[in-house]
């Protein structure tokens, strides 16, 4: 009994951890101006140094709780804040240049990691990543194919780094080649990953480009809805096949093994689009699962090390370099094309 009572005492210190990173990384971000560092990389990143130093036994189990399960609750929650009538309000020629990103992004990383030799869960994570939504995008897709938590930090890793050194100079790209705010607004809003990175570099161009670049952003975030059920039936099909080897080759009831989870975040994002949910409410929700995010990356960071990063080696970030340059120059060739130059 005492063992117990101690077992659910630790693991209740575990989660408070994982919180306080997440809270304070909220904090942080607050703190650092124009936006430059999102709470999720924060804590990411604070986790991983804490857990290179402070690395205990007993945080496990709360660690894989939060990394897991408040992760997946943190995504039936984002399907709050996804709205299909945002796409009516950007136009049919933003959807024309992301057809072409995320082809991209997909299509050619295929490809370009057997080049890297890494997995295709890291590959496609970080290939989201950079299509759709930055870190939002790697955190939804993760529990669906069932990936690893250092993969996820180096997705993560990745998408953050290449943002950094676009948000100085994408705006003196743009003025370089002399684009319209609206040009300007596609090709960040459809080629910069996270979202606040879209913001930092779209209103260093313009405020007008601002402002359409975050437009931008918010369609394409929608993205995030198919691209969540292709791997989840991907990551179901690859669970069938190996219940059914382990199984001696007998039906698997694909039913069953179907993430709880897609069900909660796709009826959330149609109640939403619908007009179902208060703005107010939304809101709530939307805030609610931007910090279990948070928390659920503090949980991944305080479960990879340093070391875990120099094993990886720069295989994944050149990957990710890779694929970040050409969806950038895929939409700038594309808006050319359009003459929206």
């Amino acid at each position: 009994m005492e063992s117990k009572t101690k077992g659910r005492l630790l693991f209740v210190m575990g989660l408070i951890l994982c919180f306080a990173v997440a809270g304070l990384s909220v904090l942080l971000e607050e703190l650092i101006p124009g936006g430059l560092l999102g709470a999720s990389i924060i804590a990411l990143f604070m986790g991983t140094i804490i857990n290179s130093f402070f690395h205990p036994d007993w945080m496990k189990p709360a660690l894989k709780f939060a990394s897991k399960k408040i992760l997946k609750c943190a995504i039936v929650l984002l399907g709050a804040s996804l709205s299909i009538r945002t796409i009516m309000s950007v136009g049919k020629m933003t959807f024309f240049v992301m057809i072409f990103t995320f082809a991209m992004c997909f299509g050619a990383g295929y490809f370009i990691r057997k080049l890297f030799g890494l997995n295709w869960k890291l590959s496609n994570l970080i290939s989201a990543g950079t299509g759709i939504c930055g870190g939002s995008a790697v955190a939804a897709i993760a529990p669906v194919i069932d990936a690893d938590d250092k993969d996820i930090a180096f997705a993560m890793s990745s998408t953050f780094l290449f943002d950094m050194v676009m948000i100085a100079l994408y705006p003196l790209m743009g003025k370089a080649l002399g684009m319209t705010d609206i040009a300007y607004g596609i090709w960040a809003g459809t080629s910069v990953n996270d979202t606040a990175s879209v913001v930092a570099s779209g209103y260093a161009f313009s405020e007008a480009a601002g402002d359409f670049a975050t437009m931008v952003k918010l369609t394409r975030t929608i993205a995030i809805i198919p691209t969540v059920l292709v791997f989840a039936f991907i990551g179901m099909r690859i669970k069938q096949k190996e219940l059914k080897a382990a199984d001696g080759g007998k039906k698997v009831n694909i039913i069953k093994i179907i993430p709880w989870f897609i069900g909660g975040f796709l009826l959330l994002a149609i109640l939403n689009s619908a007009g179902c949910i208060p703005t107010a409410t939304s809101g709530i929700l939307k805030n609610t699962s931007k910090f279990l995010m948070v928390t659920a990356l503090a949980a991944i960071g305080l479960n990879t090390s340093l070391l875990d990063f120099k094993k990886a080696g720069l295989k994944p970030m050149f990957y990710g370099i890779t694929i970040d340059t050409l969806v950038t120059l895929t939409a700038l060739v594309v808006i050319c094309c359009m003459g929206l130059m």
